[in-house]
């Protein structure tokens, strides 16, 4: 059962309300979110570009353009190193791109997620050394890679580490870091850049930016937001937090992307029947990063960073169209798998298990992580999807807000052969042997409580419809761009009556209602959620005559309570309010 609670913060709503101009509905909002005071709520209204920090504030940064720039001018054979997501994909376009610009020797290698499975390995250190590179430049990888770093050591290459992954921990507590010659990371604990939420192309975006700094050419500051705007699209796609300097980011390298010039992301959002005015972080997030991610996952990664590459329109929308393929087949792929897990789940001792293990033998080990995620949000519990490899099992973990992932699997170190991650999502492989004990030392060391188990909907104001109003769904666009770490609002409303309810959708799968509330005040909503268990929830409460009442346009006896948010629709020259039902009972 979810667990509904109302955020209930206090502070001088009246102060913040004259101080910007802004209703109190925002003003709670704001508070919710924790900013209350006045130089904050500036900062969060209105970012940006000037609050940036300076990138020289991170450890090694200057260094590394030092190094960079000499071998620039000596031609040295420079090869970057990225990664196949897209944080991975996008850093190393972003380093490839400039270091090109100012007169680099430069290539890029990106792994194969299959055969050389996560960031740089001891095979692309070889191919390097054959290849005569003199300088490894690794993007969104390579803080754990201290036999691979130190191969290239020994074959007198120059490497520079960029990553934002967490460092390799010892039992004791100490890290480890690899013997490079630079490292940017900002979670090096001597580190002194304030803020250690950036994404891997966020960080490889603040090397180039200062690299450029003292080079003159023609529309440089044109080519920094430029810069930004694909940084922009990693930090969503990656999940970032979107607060302090990724909220600036994104809500300034959206408007850059609504007039890009990037052939590729134009034939992209064309294929796609993405308006580009109207971009938003769930473009990003659902529709384009899921396309680049595809290419990684299906095929190889080099598609997608070739259509960020793209100089012409015919190429760019050839491989547009090749990476929306891919995503439409991973879809297909995912939903299989899905439905296959959950019905092993439900048909076994594992729903028992407050971690949930699922080993899938003949899934496609790309899609596992998007399995472990989907799982995770139906039965909210931490999950890990195993799936055959060549050599081994692979594994990819999603979590819940409770459950540190790295930190619970670190525990299990003793089984597992190699991991990495954070505390919401990891990779990890195992001998196939040892899954059950896997399985079962996980769950033996979860301290999960019913508790923890129980989803959370955390509710910002109990906000009748007759506050709902145009005004307010415009003033609510400030608080964007939205993503994890900056929510939604959510709004409630409580003893709601259904007027009509018709199934709409080619596979029926919403409901558009007509809503009366105990004011007698009526409003237009639309609910995309579990239809089906909607129905079934909604006859075990008030019986299957009200639900037949109901699917067949009738109204029915049914009140109940709601979490939604507002927004305007607008069709065909019309608008109209309506709400977005996000939860009820």
């Amino acid at each position: 059962m979810e667990k509904w609670v109302i955020k209930n913060r206090k502070a001088d709503f009246m102060k913040i309300m004259e101080a910007f101009g802004v209703s109190e509905v925002l003003a709670r909002c704001l508070v919710n979110k924790g900013i209350d005071d006045l130089n904050k709520i500036k900062k969060f209204l209105h970012p940006e570009i000037i609050g940036l920090i300076d990138p020289k504030k991170m450890k090694d940064l200057q260094k590394s353009c030092d190094i960079l720039w000499e071998k620039i001018k000596s031609q040295k054979h420079i090869r970057i190193i990225g990664d196949y997501d897209v944080d991975g994909v996008v850093a190393t376009y972003i380093l490839y791109r400039t270091l090109k610009q100012v007169g680099a020797k430069v290539d890029y290698e990106i792994p194969d997620r299959i055969k050389d499975g996560y960031g740089i390995n001891i095979n692309m250190v070889e191919e390097a050394y054959k290849d005569q590179v003199d300088t490894i430049l690794t993007c969104d990888n390579g803080i754990v890679a201290m036999e691979q770093v130190e191969k290239a050591k020994e074959y007198g290459m120059t490497v520079i580490i960029t990553d934002h992954h967490n460092l390799y921990e010892t039992e004791d507590g100490d890290t480890i870091l690899p013997i490079a010659d630079a490292i940017i990371n900002p979670n090096q604990r001597d580190c002194g850049y304030p803020f250690k939420g950036l994404c891997g192309a966020a960080i490889a975006y603040k090397l180039m930016v200062a690299l450029i700094e003292d080079f003159p050419f023609e529309g440089k500051e044109e080519y920094q937001l430029e810069l930004l705007s694909y940084a922009a699209i990693a930090t969503v796609c990656d999940v970032m937090d979107l607060v302090e300097e990724n909220r600036i980011i994104v809500k300034c390298g959206l408007e850059v992307l609504r007039e890009t010039k990037n052939l590729g992301l134009q034939a992209l959002m064309e294929v796609c029947k993405i308006e580009p005015k109207e971009l938003a972080t769930y473009h990003l997030g659902f529709i384009i990063g899921p396309c680049l991610n595809a290419s990684g996952r299906l095929d190889t990664a080099k598609i997608g960073l070739n259509l960020l590459l793209a100089e012409n329109k015919e190429e760019a929308l050839l491989l547009a169209t090749q990476v929306r393929d891919l995503n439409n087949q991973r879809k297909d792929m995912t939903a299989e798998n899905v439905e296959k897990t959950i019905e092993l789940i439900e048909n076994s001792s594992l729903k028992n298990d407050k971690v949930l293990v699922v080993y899938l033998e003949d899934c496609h080990e790309s899609i596992a992580g998007i399995i472990a995620g989907r799982v995770k949000d139906c039965y909210h519990k931490p999950t890990v999807i195993l799936t055959d490899s060549e050599n081994a099992v692979k594994g990819s973990a999603r979590s819940i807000e409770s459950y540190n992932m790295i930190e619970e699997l670190s525990k299990c170190r003793n089984l597992i052969l190699k991991l990495g991650g954070h505390p919401m999502a990891a990779g990890l492989s195992l001998e196939r042997e040892r899954v059950d004990e896997f399985r079962k030392q996980l769950n033996e060391n979860a301290t999960l409580t019913e508790e923890d188990l129980a989803p959370k909907v955390t509710i910002d104001i109990l906000l009748p419809f007759g506050y709902i109003s145009e005004e307010l769904v415009q003033e609510l666009k400030l608080l964007e761009p939205f993503g994890k770490g900056n929510e939604r609002p959510l709004f409630a409303e409580k003893n709601v009556k259904i007027k009509s309810a018709y199934l709409i959708g080619k596979n029926g799968n919403g409901i558009r209602f007509r809503l009366v509330n105990q004011y007698g005040r009526e409003m237009e909503a639309l609910y995309f959620g579990d239809i089906d268990r909607f129905f079934t929830y909604m006859t075990k409460q008030y019986g299957e005559e009200e639900v037949k009442k109901m699917k067949s346009g009738r109204r029915p006896n049914i009140e109940f309570t709601i979490t939604y948010y507002p927004r305007i629709n607008e069709y065909n020259g019309f608008r109209n309010l309506q709400i977005m039902i996000q939860n009820y009972r």
